[in-house]
């Protein structure tokens, strides 16, 4: 399943940390963190995007390697700021 939300969070994704050069394919379920493509620098450039992006404030407990690891986790963090 994908949507708006995922697309955009994936093309940034994708245009910020992957080398054109690299041979990595990023779909929603694939690992940002724990694979390396992402971070902790890279998850605070991701989190400032959303924040500005989606009009939310993400408190920085929320903001964990978890949370971050890959498109699916990131938009359902999205959304649940956005409920609120």
């Amino acid at each position: 399943m994908s949507c708006e939300m995922h697309d955009t969070v994936r093309e940034y994704v994708i245009g910020e940390y992957v080398d054109e050069d690299d041979d990595i394919k990023v779909e929603n379920d694939t690992p940002l963190i724990s694979s390396g493509l992402v971070d902790s620098f890279s998850m605070v450039s991701l989190k400032v995007f959303l924040e500005k992006k989606y009009d939310i404030k993400l408190p920085d407990e929320e903001a964990t390697p978890e949370a971050f690891d890959t498109v699916n986790s990131i938009v359902a963090l999205v959304r649940k700021f956005q409920a609120k």
